[in-house]
């Protein structure tokens, strides 16, 4: 899993079937990289999220038969490192 921050939304008005009322938001990740990811959670711009990727991101969803690579899966209200 990643951790990351919403930036922006994307819209697509042509695209699979099997994604056709999905939210989809753009993610930077704490390593600066940039992804798009199906929002899960009702995350908003600014919100810092956690992120699942690969296959994991399909199954956290039970969507297994759509092209998702990343996802997010919960919205994090605080972090406490040591």
């Amino acid at each position: 899993m990643l951790i990351g921050e919403v930036i922006g939304n994307v819209w697509a008005t042509k695209k699979y079937d099997g994604l056709d009322g999905l939210k989809f938001l753009i993610v930077k990740t704490e390593d600066n990289k940039r992804m798009v990811a199906f929002d899960s959670v009702g995350a908003g711009i600014g919100e810092k999220v956690i992120i699942s990727t690969g296959s994991s991101a399909r199954n956290a969803l039970n969507m297994r038969d759509i092209p998702v690579d990343a996802a997010i899966i919960g919205i994090i209200d605080g972090i406490d490192e040591e």
